[in-house]
């Protein structure tokens, strides 16, 4: 077995073990992947502000996300097709979240349903939520995630359309894979996600199939899904789906102070400071530039989450000392699951977790919750308050 010390090690692995087009389906970003690639290379130009001659003894990493006491400021991002990049990819992530004590957002494009995924796990996960312009079918996809007992809501406001990402187009990304002699010799050799696959009937969107009107296999799933995204999205739609949501409900993809604000006022419990990873508005500045404004602006009025770029605990640290009262990982623990199922996902976490523990404590912290940006040496022309 390799020694696995850092995400990067098991991305190595991840690219082995799963098809080229689920691999490519995480690992990219949209028309050039300019903005993919700066959410991470920006965390690289924030530095870390070394401390000395401080008692590391009794240190955290305890703190809350929207009331809920987790083991470290993470959650699990919401992430699309996650039963293609391992068999039953939803179901292993959610129990080694819940292990390990941090949160885990179910998206709605899983291929485990909600249901599957309630009735393997023991205690309550997060469910994302698109804006779909189909009102019957969000009022039951929000009752059955409230019968599964889900604990919030994260409506992801970022993706009225599709930001074109060229390997999905090329390698013709589908769930289940398309047969065509390039995909079946690539598959072919990749043995044990074959014989995973093999192994489970979760191969469909599990929470669209069977449940949206005519939607009953891949074919109608294709059609139904190119109509669904509701481009006449604005902000009074935003407050009517926070209205059928009698918990928390988070807003992922804020990327703008206005925006912000807004959110503020259609009720949202939380807001994720996000690029959606880099696959949709090529050209944005980074989740991280971005994010010192935005908590300016709100932090003390609504909880501040952030996304797009984490690959290590170090990078948790910054976005926590830049105000983020959370953080969600999306890439870093696809490449676990993919590398190794729930024991890679299980990885990718304790190898985050004591990043963060060590560099706090080198920094002079013990606490997490006394995480503040005095840890930082910033670039005087790092935020974006560009003109």
């Amino acid at each position: 077995m390799p020694v696995i010390t850092n995400i990067e090690d098991l991305h190595a692995i991840y690219r082995r073990r799963v098809p080229k087009m689920f691999y490519d389906y995480a690992e990219s970003g949209s028309w050039t992947e300019q903005t993919f690639h700066e959410n991470t290379d920006d965390f690289a130009k924030i530095r870390l502000r070394q401390r000395i001659a401080v008692d590391m003894t009794g240190r955290t990493t305890e703190t809350e996300m929207l009331g809920q006491k987790v083991s470290m400021p993470v959650a699990l991002a919401p992430v699309g097709l996650t039963g293609m990049q391992c068999a039953d990819g939803e179901i292993k992530a959610a129990r080694a979240a819940e292990k390990f004590g941090v949160p885990f957002t179910l998206s709605t494009m899983s291929i485990c349903s909600i249901e599957d995924v309630a009735e393997n796990t023991e205690k309550p996960f997060w469910f994302q939520a698109y804006t779909l312009k189909d009102d019957d079918f969000m009022r039951r996809l929000f009752a059955r995630a409230k019968d599964a007992n889900c604990s919030a809501l994260v409506i992801t406001v970022d993706l009225q359309l599709l930001g074109q990402r060229h390997k999905d187009l090329k390698n013709g990304l589908s769930a289940p894979p398309k047969l065509t002699p390039a995909s079946i010799a690539n598959m072919m050799t990749k043995v044990s996600w074959g014989l995973g696959m093999l192994g489970t009937k979760r191969r469909f969107f599990g929470n669209i199939v069977g449940h949206a009107k005519g939607v009953s296999d891949g074919a109608s799933l294709s059609s139904w899904t190119a109509e669904a995204f509701d481009h006449a999205l604005d902000w009074d739609r935003v407050r009517e789906l926070r209205s059928w949501w009698d918990g928390p409900v988070i807003l992922k993809g804020i990327l703008d102070v206005e925006d912000a604000k807004k959110a503020l006022d259609v009720g949202a419990d939380a807001i994720v400071v996000s690029n959606h990873g880099g696959r949709q508005l090529d050209g944005a500045l980074s989740s991280i530039r971005m994010l010192p404004q935005i908590v300016e602006a709100v932090g003390d009025k609504i909880e501040v989450h952030f996304d797009s770029g984490i690959r290590s605990g170090q990078d948790v640290l910054k976005a926590v000392a830049m105000g983020a009262k959370g953080t969600m990982i999306g890439r870093a623990w696809v490449y676990g699951l993919g590398a190794q199922g729930e024991a890679g996902v299980t990885k990718a976490l304790d190898v985050i977790h004591k990043e963060l523990d060590t560099s706090m404590a080198l920094c002079g912290r013990t606490d997490i919750k006394d995480v503040d940006r005095d840890i930082l040496l910033v670039p005087q022309d790092f935020e974006g308050r560009w003109v």
